[in-house]
């Protein structure tokens, strides 16, 4: 199998890698606490790390925070709909600009955040709540690259 190659389905690389190095795992959940700590909405920030994960193609990622915004009241229908928002008009336009936002920043080699995503996005955020949200974008990423990287799976049943 060559680098481009992803498997559909291996067993876990490192199946305790928060604890293989408690100083890193320390310094994520640092940066989570203080991305959710913030002012930003919590459903908001759900959004956001559900669609970062389906990006990163994070399956562990998806089911957790699929279950947490539905366990915080988010709807079934709004969250099958996150992977194609841009069509859905479910999502309010504070909504949408993080959605936007969230994607450009996570597909940052590719995009390098266009300057209409930008602008869209300070149609709805303050300086200030855009680098929170950006903060929490970067957060969940790092978070979506232990999980992939270490191969960490959804539990076999859930909900």
């Amino acid at each position: 199998m060559n680098s481009e190659t992803t498997p559909s389905a291996s067993a876990e690389r490192l199946v305790d890698y928060a604890n293989a190095s408690p100083e890193a795992s320390k310094a994520m959940y640092a940066l989570e606490m203080a991305s959710r700590g913030l002012g930003l909405e919590a459903n908001l920030l759900d959004l956001v790390r559900l669609r970062a994960s389906q990006i990163n193609g994070c399956a562990f990622c998806v089911d957790m925070h699929t279950r947490e915004a539905r366990a915080a009241g988010e709807s079934d229908r709004r969250l099958h709909l996150v992977a194609v928002w841009h069509e859905a008009p479910v999502f309010s336009p504070r909504e949408r600009a993080a959605l936007a936002w969230t994607e450009a920043v996570t597909r940052v080699a590719d995009t390098h955040v266009p300057d209409d995503v930008f602008a869209f996005a300070k149609t709805e955020f303050s300086d200030a709540e855009l680098v929170n949200l950006t903060l929490a974008i970067i957060s969940i990423n790092g978070w979506n690259r232990f999980a992939v990287s270490f191969r960490a799976v959804p539990p076999a049943k859930g909900d």
